[in-house]
């Protein structure tokens, strides 16, 4: 690991701050990047990501969908975490914290759209992100592509029953356009664009062009998630200043639903007696969420003003910062899964 990268909290801090900083010196500037969407979805953050996520998908081999059945522990570890235990304890957290820890300090209808808002984030899993946290925890690509494929698949099923179960509400309107795009913008476009370079590097007969370009494309990526964490954090400025003591208040049980989902698929991965680069993306993809999707229900369900939304905001915020100090810590522990089980 480079110099940069080793101090890579240090940077995305102070990427933190500019984007706060800009956010509030020309608002303007980020309203209009804000209102380049499509389906809900930004797509300058789009490009940003794409940057992120591109030097991973280059080491992604097309056959790495029928190898899933060799090593079904991982993918099995993330659909229990995701759809059995994450939007659960989500929901569970929101209503300690709101309904008993907070209460008082907020009103109480404010409260019940702070825990929707939270509900949503759990019940979306990561799409994007977890690839640029695979790539930081050197996971391995095609693994982290099946079970991030394999999620989105479920989601498009279980999204909304779980949901309406957890909000009690009958007609949950999904943003299927939102959830399309992503999934087109964020997996198979980047996708695409690696395998046709892996593809056109291989017939050159340079057998290691491909590692050697997606080692000079790793600053890239770290520079495209230190921009998303300034666009991030600019888009959301008025909002940080005007209410920190909600914003606060609300990142409380996110914070502590994301360290304590980790620790649950962590563990588990190491008692399954997973490989690194297999257990560590796994944790990952339970611990981070679907912002953008969780983002467009709300606003769609409660309202662009509503306490809903701006819980799903939050979550936005608090996830780089949090997810970093967890692909710093997976680093540290990687000698845990030393040891691959062959399946």
């Amino acid at each position: 690991m480079g110099t940069f990268e080793r101090f890579l909290s240090i940077w995305v801090a102070l990427a933190i701050l500019a984007g706060v900083g800009l956010g509030l010196l020309v608002p303007g500037l980020f309203e209009g990047v804000a209102g380049l969407e499509w389906a809900h979805v930004n797509l300058v953050v789009a490009v940003l990501i794409w940057l992120m996520i591109y030097p991973m998908m280059l080491k992604v081999r097309p056959s790495c969908l029928k190898d899933v059945g060799r090593k079904p522990k991982g993918l099995v570890l993330t659909l229990v975490v995701n759809w059995l235990i994450k939007p659960f304890t989500m929901a569970g957290l929101g209503a300690l914290f709101f309904h008993y820890v907070f209460a008082g300090l907020v009103p109480a209808a404010d409260a019940q759209h702070y825990v929707a808002g939270m509900i949503l984030l759990g019940v979306a899993p990561c799409t994007a992100m977890v690839f640029v946290w695979s790539h930081l925890t050197d996971g391995d690509a095609n693994y982290t592509l099946v079970q991030v494929s394999v999620n989105d698949i479920v989601l498009v099923f279980a999204f909304a029953p779980i949901a309406g179960f957890l909000l009690e509400v009958t007609d949950l309107q999904v943003p299927w356009g939102t959830l399309f795009a992503s999934v087109v913008i964020f997996v198979v476009i980047p996708l695409g664009a690696g395998m046709l370079t892996h593809g056109y590097l291989k017939k050159r007969g340079d057998v290691r062009a491909v590692e050697r370009l997606a080692s000079k494309l790793k600053p890239t990526s770290i520079i495209g998630l230190l921009l998303t964490v300034v666009l991030l954090f600019g888009f959301q400025a008025e909002t940080i200043v005007a209410q920190p003591g909600v914003v606060v208040l609300i990142a409380i049980p996110l914070i502590i639903q994301t360290y304590g989902i980790f620790a649950i698929a962590y563990g588990l991965a190491r008692l399954l007696r997973l490989p690194f680069d297999v257990a560590a993306p796994a944790s990952m993809i339970g611990a981070s969420n679907f912002f953008e999707l969780a983002v467009a229900v709300a606003i769609s369900l409660f309202g662009l003003a509503s306490g809903a939304a701006l819980a799903t905001v939050v979550g936005v915020l608090i996830e780089v910062p949090v997810m970093l100090s967890l692909v710093a810590f997976a680093n540290r522990t990687r000698d845990w899964f030393s040891v691959p089980v062959r399946e």
